[in-house]
C-alpha cells in the first residue's frame, strides 16, 4: 500500500531547483532590477564606511581619483566624474578647505593648475578602503565556499557588464 501511495502523489521538484525555477521564470526586466537593487544598496553600504563621514561621497570618489591617479587637472577630474568643471572646482574647494588635496601650478605648464592629494588626504583613502574591505570581507567570509564561487564568477561578469 505504501508503494501505491508513493506512485500516485505528485512529485515535487527539490527546494534547490524549485528556487531555480521560480527564479529562471522572472523576466529580464525583473532580473534586471533586483540585480541593480542589489548593487545600489551593497555600494550603499559600503559608501557609509569612511573614516571621515564629514566629505560627501561625491567628494570621497574626487579625493579617490586624485589618490589613484596622482595630480589631476579641475578639468580632467570633471571628465572622470562627469560633471562640469565649475562643479568640480566647488568640490575640488571643500576638499581644499578640508586640508586633503593642494592645488599647485604645472612645472611643465605654468598655466595649468594641478590638484595633488596631500597627507591626510592619503590617510583618509587609505582608511576608508581598509574599513570597506573588512566591512565586505566579515560578510564574504561568513559565506558558503559555493557562494564565494558564484560571487567569484560573478564579479568578471559585472566586469564585462562596465566594459559594455
Amino acid at each position: 500500500m505504501t508503494d501505491a501511495l508513493q506512485t500516485t502523489a505528485p512529485e515535487r521538484p527539490a527546494p534547490a531547483a524549485s528556487s531555480r525555477l521560480t527564479r529562471d521564470r522572472r523576466t529580464l526586466a525583473e532580473q534586471s532590477t533586483e540585480l541593480r537593487i542589489a548593487v545600489m544598496r551593497l555600494s550603499r553600504r559600503l559608501r557609509q564606511q569612511r573614516s571621515d563621514t564629514e566629505i560627501s561621497a561625491s567628494q570621497f570618489s574626487t579625493l579617490g581619483w586624485i589618490h589613484s591617479e596622482g595630480p589631476l587637472t579641475i578639468g580632467r577630474l570633471a571628465e572622470l566624474e562627469r560633471v562640469t568643471a565649475p562643479s568640480m572646482n566647488r568640490t575640488v574647494n571643500c576638499l581644499v578647505d578640508a586640508g586633503y588635496v593642494t592645488r599647485r601650478t604645472d612645472d611643465d605648464d605654468r598655466r595649468k593648475v594641478l590638484v595633488e592629494v596631500t597627507d591626510a588626504g592619503d590617510t583618509v583613502v587609505r582608511e576608508t578602503r581598509k574599513r570597506r574591505d573588512a566591512w565586505l570581507a566579515k560578510r564574504y567570509a561568513a559565506l558558503s565556499p559555493d557562494d564565494r564561487e558564484v560571487l567569484a564568477r560573478a564579479t568578471t561578469i559585472l566586469g564585462r557588464l562596465l566594459d559594455q
